[in-house]
C-alpha cells in the first residue's frame, strides 16, 4: 500500500508469483538440492551426537582441525575469507579423534572420525599477545554450544551444552544471590549470601552471574579478561601487603577456579594475557600465537615454580555451593496496557516484558533475537508454573527443558492455534532463560533457607 491506496500489481506479484516460487523451492523435494539437505542433516546431527558425548569421554570442548574460528568483521558473524583466515591446527599434545554419525568431507578430509583439539574437563588457560587469537578461540567456543551450518567454518567446533560465558555489567539488578564465595561482608556489615543489588559493580555483577550460572546448573565457565572484572579475577602480593584482608571483601576468582572443578565439578576456560597468577592453577595452558594453538603447560608450570607470586590465599572457608532461590509469583507481570500478555524482541539484547525491559546485552550466549522473544514466552511459562512457591529456579527450568523437548516451540506462545505456526521463535538453553530472569527488574525470591 502507498498512504490509504493499494498497489494491486504489487500485491498480484507478491501473491501469485514469488509466494508460489518460495513455497516451490522451500517445501517441494523435488526442487530442492537433495544433497545440499543431505549434507545439512548430516552436519548438525554430527555435531549434536558429539555435544551429547562429549562430557564421557572428559571434554568441555572440541575444535577440529582445518576450522576457520575468525569472523568476516565485529559486526558479521559470517567466516573470514579463506585467503585471510588461518585454518585451526590443534597441537599434538591435545589432538584426539572422535568419532561422528555420517562420514563427511571436511577440511582434513573424507572419513568417520574428525581430528580436532579437545579441551579436558578441569581448569584450562588460554594465554598469548593481544590480536593473537586468544579470543577468537573462546568466542567460537562460546557460541558453538548450538551447531552450525555447512559453511560457517565453524562445524567442527562443538561445546558442552552447560558452557556459560560470564563477564562483569556494572549496573545489572542483582536478586538475593548467595556470592559469599568471591565477596565476604560488606563494609557496614552487610552480609552478601542473600545480596541485593538495583546497581552492582563490576566485580559484584559478575560474582553474581557465576553464582547463578552454577545455580542453574552449568557444567563449565567461560571467561575472558577483556570483558571481567580485575579485581574479581587476581589480587597479587603487592596489592595483598598494601590493603589488607579485612578492608578487602573480595575473594579474587582466582582462589576459587579450583575448588569450583574439585568441590562442584564446574570447569573453566579463562583467557589471561596480563597475569601469571593463574599458572599453577591451571591443568591445561593453551598459548596463541598468529592464531595457531601450542600447549605450553610445562613451561607455565616451571615459571610458575622459578617464580612464586608470593601472593597468600585470603578465602576464609571452602568453597560452597550457592543456595537455591525460589522465584515469586507476583514477579511476572506480562500485560501492559489493554494486553494480558506483551512480549516481543527489540533485537537480541532487549526483551520486552510485560512493562519491564530486560537487558541482555551480557548474555552473549542469546544468538539471534527468534530466541529472545522464546525466552519471553519462557519466562511466562515458567510464571504459570509457580503454585508452590519452593520450587527452586533451576527445578523450574528442568521441567520446562523436559516440555519443550517433547513439545518443542509450539506450545509457548499463549495465544497460539494449534495446527499453525508458532511463530518467529527458536529454542533457547534454560541456562540463558535463566539469565534472562535473573535481570527482570521485578524478580523476587526466596531462599530455600529463609524462614516464611
Amino acid at each position: 500500500a502507498a498512504g490509504r491506496r493499494i498497489l494491486g500489481r504489487e500485491a498480484a506479484r507478491l501473491l501469485c508469483e514469488e509466494l508460489p516460487r518460495l513455497a516451490l523451492h522451500s517445501l517441494c523435494w523435488g526442487q530442492l538440492p537433495g544433497d545440499e539437505l543431505r549434507r545439512f542433516v548430516a552436519s548438525v546431527e554430527n555435531q549434536e551426537d558429539l555435544r551429547a558425548r562429549l562430557g564421557a569421554v572428559g571434554l568441555v570442548a572440541f575444535v577440529g582441525d582445518g576450522s576457520i574460528l575468525p569472523r568476516e568483521s565485529g559486526a558479521s558473524d559470517a567466516p573470514m575469507a579463506t585467503q585471510d583466515a588461518k585454518p585451526f591446527r590443534s597441537p599434538a599434545s591435545l589432538r584426539v579423534e572422535v568419532d561422528v554419525l555420517h562420514p563427511d568431507e571436511g577440511p582434513t578430509g573424507t572419513g568417520a572420525r574428525w581430528k580436532g583439539m579437545g579441551i579436558p574437563e578441569g581448569v584450562t588457560l588460554v594465554v598469548g599477545g593481544g590480536y593473537h587469537g586468544k579470543s577468537t578461540l573462546l568466542r567460537a567456543i562460546e557460541r558453538c554450544v548450538f551447531s552450525h551450518v555447512p559453511g560457517d567454518g565453524r562445524e567442527r567446533v562443538v561445546s558442552a551444552q552447560g558452557l556459560v560465558k560470564v563477564q562483569a555489567e556494572d549496573g545489572r539488578r542483582v536478586e538475593r544471590v548467595d556470592i559469599r564465595a568471591f565477596v565476604g561482608a560488606l563494609p557496614g556489615g552487610r552480609e552478601t549470601d542473600a545480596f541485593s543489588s538495583d546497581d552492582a559493580s563490576g566485580s559484584t555483577s559478575q560474582a553474581a552471574s557465576i553464582a547463578e550460572a552454577v545455580e542453574a546448573g552449568a557444567t563449565g565457565l567461560l571467561l575472558d579478561e577483556d570483558t571481567s572484572a580485575t579485581n574479581l579475577l587476581v589480587r597479587d602480593a603487592r596489592m595483598q601487603a598494601l590493603v589488607a584482608k579485612r578492608d578487602e571483601p573480595i575473594t579474587p576468582f582466582v582462589e576459587r577456579v579450583r575448588e569450583l572443578h574439585g568441590r562442584l565439578g564446574v570447569s573453566t576456560l579463562l583467557v589471561m594475557g596480563g597475569s601469571g597468577d593463574y599458572l599453577e592453577m591451571a591443568d591445561h595452558v593453551i598459548a596463541m600465537r598468529c592464531f595457531e594453538a601450542f600447549e605450553v603447560t610445562a613451561e607455565a608450570r616451571a615459571i610458575a615454580a622459578d617464580f612464586p607470586t608470593g601472593r597468600r590465599c585470603e578465602a576464609a572457608e571452602p568453597l560452597a555451593a550457592p543456595l537455591a532461590r525460589a522465584p515469586l509469583a507476583a514477579s511476572f507481570d506480562a500485560s501492559r496496557g489493554r494486553r494480558d500478555v506483551r512480549i516481543d524482541a527489540r533485537g537480541r539484547d532487549t526483551l520486552l516484558f510485560g512493562r519491564a525491559e530486560i537487558d541482555l546485552r551480557g548474555v552473549p550466549q542469546i544468538v539471534d533475537a527468534s530466541q529472545t522473544r522464546a525466552i519471553g514466552y519462557a519466562i511466562l511459562r515458567v510464571a504459570c508454573g509457580l503454585e508452590q512457591q519452593e520450587t527452586s529456579l533451576r527445578e523450574l527450568l528442568g521441567i520446562l527443558d523436559a516440555e519443550l523437548a517433547i513439545e518443542g516451540l509450539d506450545d509457548l506462545d499463549p495465544l497460539h492455534r494449534p495446527g499453525t505456526h508458532p511463530g518467529e521463535l527458536a529454542r533457547p538453553r534454560a541456562l540463558e532463560i535463566a539469565a534472562a530472569i535473573n535481570r527482570l527488574r521485578t524478580l523476587r525470591l526466596r531462599q530455600r533457607a529463609d524462614e516464611p
